[in-house]
């Protein structure tokens, strides 16, 4: 298992990176919030989990081990695979993941693209004594660039899309951001939790 990687950062996209370690670019997927807040040509320490599966090994990476416990507990759940576990996390993370699954929020689970009722009650009933001994510290993330005013449309309409949501549902949430008129100078990551916020209406 490699829970582990530090190195320089040499690319980022809207939810990877690769992260050179001894020579090697490993590339390494992560939610949305995680890449916008790396910057190409820095150090960066993640937390990992390695998906090892017949035709593939992809490495999975987050800013604190809180978020990879979560992450790797959640794949326990029959019908819960890594994908599915990220978008969890980006949707929520792991402090909010877990006072939904403590308290049988189901209904804050089905907002999640790919989690129905009957999903979000095998989660609660399966899951709802294993959060509490996840380890709860988390760190701050790093800072993410600062965009332009519009700039960050593109991007997090993009992320939202990854995450599993459609064209529409995801720029209708881009545009009620707009209109709210956040800072022209917030950090990318900023707008997508903002964005995540009124898909969750």
């Amino acid at each position: 298992m490699i829970a582990s990687l530090t190195g320089s950062i040499e690319y980022v996209g809207l939810d990877r990176l690769i992260l050179r370690v001894g020579g090697v670019g490993l590339l390494v997927h992560t939610t949305p919030a995680t890449a916008a807040a790396a910057r190409a040509g820095t150090e960066a320490a993640l937390a990992t989990s390695l998906v090892v599966r017949e035709d593939s090994l992809t490495i999975f990476g987050f800013d604190t081990p809180a978020e990879r416990e979560m992450f790797e507990t959640l794949q326990s759940v029959s019908g819960v695979g890594p994908r599915l576990a990220l978008a969890m996390l980006a949707v929520m993370g792991p402090e909010e993941l877990r006072t939904a699954l403590a308290s049988g929020d189901t209904r804050s689970l089905t907002k999640i693209p790919g989690i129905g009722a009957k999903s979000a009650e095998r989660l609660v009933l399966e899951l709802r004594d294993k959060v509490g001994r996840l380890p709860g510290a988390t760190a701050p993330a790093a800072t993410s660039p600062r965009p332009a005013a519009g700039d960050w449309r593109e991007p997090v309409t993009e992320a939202l899309v990854g995450l599993g949501w459609n064209a529409k549902q995801a720029e209708g949430a881009v545009d009620k951001v707009a209109a709210a008129e956040p800072p022209a100078e917030g950090e990318i990551a900023a707008y997508l939790r903002l964005a995540l916020r009124e898909l969750r209406r």
